[in-house]
């Protein structure tokens, strides 16, 4: 049975990853503007408890934005993952946000809900009565299943591109949306590492079918190619880092502490040299016999 996914740390990886594009989709009333020199910073996340029996009140990344040039103040963003819009709870909000605000001491707090599925809630939350409200709160959304995905197609944008497959999409338009953000990611992130993280994340929001991922095979047979590349390297990590994990274990189990250049050494090793070791472990009486046997 695969394992459930976990939207809340998607969102929270993708958001600390690329804080100023995030802002700038999820928030853009309020994000920094391109040419603004700011500092983001991913802060505390999790508030502590009153009593211990209780649950976290726990939302996605509060980011503190604070302004070079000093033209404006630091702005605290508190943005909220909601999968199910029925379960979004704006009380929920307010304690999270006011929890904020006392914590760093600003009235700063922008909070920002991202609703995953279509059916976003919108507007205030108010308490008061018929003659007068005693409180007012606000928050922007960023209503990702009510989104139309043609509208950012060609967006420069690579929170809004990788997140093409939770928008609202045309009939027939599954995998052009698809290839529209493995194209984004593709040239819009140069790292490798992050390119295979985000593959990932388009791929889990996709689900496209059999015939779906044959019908992209066949379409976008470069793009295609590239991704199963990234796919086969990403599996032969895990693979060698299986590896590494068992070799070390079998190490200390045989030799006690390890000093530190062995680590160094294990984490540069090739899937041979590990086979090779692995091999020499059983017959080795010292650890230079492990590296050194032949």
């Amino acid at each position: 049975m695969a394992a459930p996914v976990s939207h809340d740390q998607n969102f929270k990886n993708l958001i600390v990853d690329y804080p100023n594009e995030a802002l700038e989709f999820l928030a853009p009333d309020e994000a920094p503007g391109r040419k603004d020199e700011v500092r983001i910073i991913p802060v505390r996340e999790e508030q502590l408890k009153g009593f211990l029996s209780e649950h976290y009140r726990r939302l996605d990344v509060p980011l503190l934005v604070e302004w070079a040039d000093g033209t404006r103040d630091a702005v605290l963003f508190a943005v909220e993952e909601e999968s199910d819009p029925r379960r979004f709870s704006p009380p929920r909000l307010v304690r999270y946000c006011l929890d904020l605000a006392q914590m760093f001491g600003t009235r700063r707090v922008v909070p920002v809900v991202v609703f995953l599925r279509p059916g976003a809630v919108w507007g205030p939350f108010r308490l008061g009565t018929g003659r007068r409200d005693y409180l007012w709160f606000d928050y922007l959304v960023c209503a990702l299943g009510d989104m139309p995905a043609a509208d950012w197609l060609d967006s420069g944008n690579l929170v809004a591109r990788v997140n093409l497959p939770n928008m609202q999409i045309r009939a027939g338009g599954r995998v052009e949306a698809y290839a529209s953000a493995v194209r984004g990611l593709l040239e819009l992130e140069p790292n490798l590492s992050r390119r295979e993280k985000y593959i990932e994340f388009i791929d889990i929001y996709a689900d496209l079918s059999d015939n779906e991922r044959r019908s992209y095979r066949e379409r976008h047979p470069k793009e295609s190619g590239i991704m199963t590349g990234m796919f086969q390297r990403a599996r032969d990590e895990g693979r060698a880092e299986g590896e590494r994990t068992l070799l070390e274990r079998q190490l200390r189990r045989r030799f006690g502490e390890l000093p530190p250049v062995v680590g160094e050494r294990l984490g540069g090793a090739s899937a041979a040299d590990l086979e090779a070791w692995a091999n020499n472990v059983l017959d080795a009486n010292t650890l230079e016999e492990v590296f050194d046997a032949h």
